[in-house]
């Protein structure tokens, strides 16, 4: 996560925060050894009820305000919620079965991806597939220990999970902070943008936020925007596919023939930039075969080529199944790397494909994005806004077990959607609810203005009508009196 932290709000941002960002990492290091150590005897002084009570409130509340999101964002959230509620039930609920349940959750997941990391690190042998291997025997370790009851029978589950997220957190700082404090320059700014920056995306905030530009929703058809192309697997299969849920959604499709399809991915900026690199001669994707040729060594590379343009590889092809578009980018750094990028035209289907090619250039074209959106706001708010966005997280996930497998189109595909929410920021549920509530709010001042204005208006006329009519009874009064006293005299 720290790497994406770098690249979306820019080294030139970050580089004059790294004491504090030391600061912050071993703070949450120390008190997440606390929170662990407090939890290893009977004696638990963590606040279980309140911490619950904040979950499920956190929870709710994300349910209440997911349908303000568009598309992932809103599945996104509703996921979070649904998880929160159900986790703060379990705490609640006490006992031994609540905290039973929750530490069998925890254990699985760690066990989980504990093997699917050694078992992807043997097989595909990328350049630090020991170092991913030793990490997934220390999560199988913590599985274990989740799974075991010792010491306290399942009741310190809570602050065990806690306490290891604020040493993780912690340490994600701690590797951020120590980069930053290496580098004296961002790497990214070393040579003059190659495009104009007269041809460079506007920003068209769609709020009246000063500090903040957020959009409603995905880029329109004529809007400038960079474009990824996607080609799944499924979609992409010369005949008809068998369904295999999450493999052909993720790593490849069979057809009734036997076929194997991986999918295809590229890259389109409107500057005239297209980045699609495919093997020169096609590779042998025979059952056999395709084990042997995922290893990511140097004897499975291969020549490969760049495709000219989308229309020229959509004619030879098919239309791509998929399209994701972001407005936010930097077409200078995205000139760049293809630049250097396409000297080298190897290709390898685990660790050089189109997959890996399209998210590198992604993340060249979107390095300093959210420093771009919040370019007016000081101090560490968009540091904040950063961390607390659930998209970042998500992309850290995908990016790392990308990095530890190999990229797919269909890992490439998710990772473009979430980096496109963090680049196009989009109004937050708190944010929505907030402006919707803010302006019920002054309308219903407005209403009573108006209303209290015409009350008095009312009243004023009704006033006069009286005066008016008032006059006129003295003035009968009056005339009446004039013409009996003659008659009383005489």
């Amino acid at each position: 996560m720290a790497r994406l932290v770098m690249i979306l709000l820019g080294v030139d941002y970050l580089r004059t925060r790294w004491r504090g960002l030391l600061w912050l990492g071993w703070v949450s290091v120390v008190l997440g050894v606390v929170a662990f150590v407090d939890a290893l005897d009977n004696a638990i002084y963590f606040p279980m009820t309140p911490f619950a009570l904040v979950l499920l409130l956190e929870g709710l509340a994300t349910l209440v305000v997911a349908r303000s999101g568009i598309g992932g964002q809103r599945t996104l959230r509703q996921v979070k919620g649904v998880s929160f509620c159900f986790a703060a039930l379990l705490i609640l609920a006490g006992h031994h079965h609540g905290h039973f349940v929750l530490s069998m959750i925890f254990a699985t997941l760690f066990l989980a991806d504990g093997l699917l990391q050694i078992v992807s690190a043997r097989v595909v042998r990328f350049r630090t597939w020991r170092l991913a291997m030793a990490v997934g025997v220390f999560e199988i370790l913590v599985a274990i220990f989740f799974y075991q009851p010792y010491p306290t029978h399942y009741v310190g589950t809570v602050p065990y999970c806690l306490g290891l997220g604020l040493i993780f957190g912690g340490w994600n700082l701690l590797l951020l902070a120590s980069r930053l404090r290496r580098l004296d320059h961002n790497p990214g700014m070393d040579a003059a943008d190659a495009v104009p920056a007269a041809t460079a995306p506007t920003l068209h905030p769609a709020s009246d936020a000063p500090d903040l530009k957020l959009w409603d929703g995905p880029p329109g058809p004529d809007e400038h925007a960079l474009t990824v192309h996607v080609w799944t697997p499924v979609g992409s299969a010369r005949g008809e596919a068998r369904r295999q849920p999450l493999v052909d959604r993720y790593i490849a499709a069979v057809d009734r023939d036997g076929v194997i399809s991986t999918g295809h991915a590229a890259l389109e900026s409107p500057e005239g930039i297209y980045i699609s690199l495919y093997p020169a001669e096609e590779i042998d994707r025979s059952p056999d075969e395709f084990t042997r040729i995922l290893r990511a060594t140097r004897e499975n590379d291969v020549a490969g080529k760049f495709q000219p343009d989308y229309q020229t590889e959509a004619a030879a092809w098919c239309p791509s199944t998929v399209q994701v578009r972001i407005r936010n980018y930097d077409p200078g750094r995205l000139r760049r790397f293809w630049d250097a990028y396409r000297q080298d035209t190897t290709y390898n289907l685990t660790y050089r494909n189109c997959s890996s090619t399209v998210s590198h250039a992604l993340e060249a074209a979107l390095e300093g994005a959210s420093a771009r959106v919040w370019r007016q706001v000081r101090g560490w708010r968009p540091l904040w806004r950063l961390l607390a966005t659930p998209e970042l997280w998500v992309a850290a996930q995908i990016r790392k077990r990308a990095k530890t497998m190999a990229w797919t189109p269909g890992l490439t595909l998710d990772y473009a959607r979430a980096l496109s929410m963090l680049a196009d920021p989009r109004p937050s549920g708190w944010a929505s609810m907030t402006r919707m509530a803010l302006g019920q709010m002054r309308r219903q001042r407005q209403d009573w203005r108006e209303a209290a204005q015409r009350a008095e208006a009312g009243q004023g006329a009704q006033a006069g009508n009286v005066a008016s009519a008032a006059n006129a009874g003295n003035a009968g009064s009056a005339g009446s009196a004039g013409s009996a006293r003659p008659r009383g005299n005489d």
